[in-house]
């Protein structure tokens, strides 16, 4: 298959940013889009306008970020100003605009690299007109982009069913618990620090240097906890002399919360619900081991934690001074509000949570099939054996 450069067969109009005196956030004048915070999965959200743009991509221009992240791409969906994070690619008459998207998306890697050369992750212009394209017929570039776009929805489809039954078990708890601030069934309410053993924390392994080899162990980073389901994969290699307590080690059934996180994030919480890797816990991650007699069950508590009344009230509590890195004390994590719901109640809820899990899983599984086949099929259409 032959292939071209970028600009035999796209213009390429490079973005620049306006004067901040013709921003605004109420709709006057053009779309303004600065960068990859703009984008959505396929389309860009306006979150600024501008009265006097610069630069402007047109309807249907792919838009691909040029400044860090590199590489990233959204489809313009009409005549916008553009900021000199982004670029603006419009196809000529040979090349068909999804083809050229999935392109582009297939070579985002080799352009994220290109841009890491530099003291700010960027690429210019130069490195957008270095790209070489593959061109067959523009019927055959249509075939192309017809069957990497089914393959694209079906992933879709899974996100979006997962993003879907995220909300559910939290509607559940609600309409089972009520909210545990407000309390409106009228729980009896005990301070989070009288129901556990103890906040177990752990260790500030020493960074692996460059060129080390690495143990088989590896500690959590607190991303890990961050959005909802424990994820081992965030974590890092410890060195493979570094001697630790086996108390450390992560397993399955812990309860994890982080003591320091943003505003918004500290306090996040996850239980481990499969026997993870070699993991171990860092210092900024709590382990709660709760006391049997406590009436309380970790997954109620996992949920009462997840509340957006008690995650008000863990923002409030966490001091520090940057707003990047906030830190909640095990003292003032002792004082969150925890009611003693029905213990019958509770055991309900578990078995709801056990049964959704396993469906989570099962989409979770389909989600990854369906990210696996449209990377296959990226990477044979762009080899010419689609």
């Amino acid at each position: 298959m032959k292939t071209v450069t970028l600009p035999s067969v796209a213009h390429i109009i490079m973005g620049q940013s306006p004067p901040s005196s013709v921003y605004n956030s109420v709709g006057k004048g053009l779309p303004f889009y600065q960068g990859k915070t703009d984008f959505g999965e396929l389309f860009p959200k306006p979150r600024m306008y501008c009265t006097a743009p610069i630069k402007i991509a047109e309807a249907n221009d792919i838009l691909i970020s040029v400044r860090a992240p590199v590489g990233p791409t959204n489809i313009s969906p009409a005549r916008s100003c553009i900021g000199r994070g982004l670029a603006a690619i419009r196809p000529k008459s040979n090349l068909d605009q999804k083809y050229l998207l999935y392109f582009l998306r297939f070579y985002e890697p080799q352009l994220a690299q290109l841009g890491q050369g530099s003291t700010f992750e960027a690429v210019g212009k130069k490195e957008l007109e270095d790209i070489e394209i593959p061109l067959p017929p523009l019927a055959e570039q249509q075939r192309i982009a017809g069957i990497l776009a089914r393959a694209d929805r079906l992933r879709q489809l899974r996100r979006y069913a997962l993003q879907l039954s995220d909300g559910y078990l939290q509607a559940v708890f609600l309409q089972l618990f009520g909210d545990p601030v407000t309390n409106p069934m009228g729980w009896e309410i005990r301070p989070l620090g009288d129901l556990i053993i103890s906040f177990e924390g752990g260790v500030n392994f020493p960074p692996l240097s460059e060129g080390d080899k690495a143990s088989d162990w590896r500690v959590l980073k607190i991303s890990s906890v961050t959005w909802g389901d424990f994820n081992p994969l965030e974590s890092k290699p410890i060195r493979p002399n570094v001697k630790f307590d086996q108390s450390l080690i992560v397993r399955k059934g812990d309860l994890l919360i982080s003591r320091a996180n943003t505003t918004e994030l500290v306090g996040a919480v996850s239980m481990v619900r499969q026997t993870p890797p070699k993991v171990l816990l860092p210092d900024k991650l709590w382990r709660i081991k709760i006391k049997e007699d406590s009436k309380v069950l970790p997954d109620f508590v996992l949920f009462v934690l997840r509340q957006d009344s008690l995650r008000k009230i863990i923002g409030d509590l966490a001091t520090g001074s940057s707003g990047s890195m906030k830190n909640i004390s095990k003292a003032k994590a002792a004082t969150l509000p925890i009611p003693l719901a029905s213990l019958k109640l509770q055991e309900q809820f578990v078995c709801i949570v056990e049964r959704f899990e396993r469906l989570r899983a099962q989409q979770h599984e389909a989600a990854r099939q369906a990210d696996h086949l449209f990377a296959t099929l990226l990477h044979r259409a762009f080899r010419g054996e689609l």
